[in-house]
């Protein structure tokens, strides 16, 4: 079992996804640790896969 993120951009379109995790638990410290890059990337909102299905999602990476 592999969990990633797929990024999304401001229109929602997909553009691009990040490595891969053997842990849920690896992928979200990873998307906490790197969202102020993916958001100077253009990237604006998340969907965490695991095995490529959508388990969560959007989510954004702009405070409330």
């Amino acid at each position: 079992m592999t969990w990633s993120w797929q990024y999304e951009n401001s229109a929602g379109e997909a553009t691009g996804t990040s490595e891969t995790f053997d842990q849920r638990s690896e992928a979200e410290t990873w998307i906490g640790t790197s969202f102020e890059d993916l958001l100077e990337d253009g990237v604006e909102r998340v969907r965490l896969l695991q095995d490529g299905t959508e388990v969560y999602g959007p989510m954004s990476l702009r405070p409330e």
